[in-house]
C-alpha cells in the first residue's frame, strides 16, 4: 500500500508542477487574444448580442390576454356543450337501465333497438369530445402561432436600427447582463402598437 500511495503522491507533484508551470507562462499571452466585452455589448471581435424572454413576452403581452380570454370563453361554451349532452344521455341511459330492470319492455327486440340507440348516442358523444378538443387545440396552436409572428416581426423591424448579430430567448440564458435584455423595450413597444391598432 505504502508503494502505491509513493506513486500517487509522485503523479500529484507532477501535476501540481505542470499546473504552476502552465499558468505563470500562460499570463505572459497577449490580453488581445481574449474577447472583451465593452459597455455597449460589442466585443473586440464584433458580435453584438441582446435577449429577449419570450416567456414574460407571452404573459405580458395584451394580445395574448385577449387571445387567452376568447380561448377561455370558447373552452366553456364547448365544454357547457359536451357536458349538457353528456348528462341527457348519462339520464336516458338511466332510465334505461331502470326500464330494463323492471320489464318495461313489451319485447326483447325493443330493449335491443334501445340499447342500440343509446350505444351510437354514446358515440356521437365521445366523437363530439373528440372534435371540441381538436378545436380547443387548432385554436391554442394558432393563437401561439399569431404571438410568436408578432414577437419575430417586431424583432426583425428593431433589428434594422439596433443592428444586433444575435438575439436570443432568453430562455435559454442561464446567466446574463441585464444591460442585453431587451425584454422590457420589446413588451411596451409590443403592447403600444396592439393597443393602437385595437383602438382603431
Amino acid at each position: 500500500m505504502k508503494g502505491t500511495s509513493l506513486v500517487v503522491s509522485v503523479l500529484l507533484f507532477v501535476a501540481v508542477a505542470v499546473l504552476y508551470v502552465l499558468h505563470f507562462t500562460g499570463n505572459s499571452k497577449s490580453t488581445q487574444d481574449r474577447p472583451v466585452m465593452n459597455d455597449g455589448g460589442t466585443s473586440v471581435n464584433g458580435l453584438k448580442i441582446a435577449y429577449v424572454k419570450a416567456d414574460s413576452v407571452i404573459l405580458n403581452y395584451d394580445l395574448s390576454q385577449d387571445l387567452h380570454d376568447e380561448f377561455a370563453k370558447k373552452q366553456e361554451a364547448y365544454t357547457t356543450e359536451y357536458g349538457t349532452k353528456r348528462q341527457n344521455f348519462e339520464k336516458e341511459a338511466a332510465a334505461f337501465q331502470e326500464k330494463l330492470q323492471r320489464g318495461g319492455f313489451l319485447t326483447e327486440q325493443r330493449a335491443v333497438q334501445e340499447r342500440d340507440r343509446l350505444m351510437g348516442k354514446e358515440q356521437e358523444i365521445m366523437k363530439l369530445d373528440q372534435e371540441l378538443s381538436n378545436k380547443l387545440a387548432e385554436i391554442q396552436q394558432a393563437n401561439n402561432k399569431q404571438i410568436l409572428d408578432k414577437l419575430m416581426a417586431y424583432l426583425k423591424e428593431y433589428n434594422e436600427m439596433a443592428h444586433y448579430d444575435y438575439i436570443f430567448n432568453g430562455a435559454d440564458v442561464l446567466i446574463g447582463d441585464e444591460a442585453h435584455n431587451i425584454t422590457a423595450k420589446v413588451l411596451k413597444a409590443l403592447n403600444e402598437e396592439y393597443n393602437a391598432n385595437k383602438s382603431e
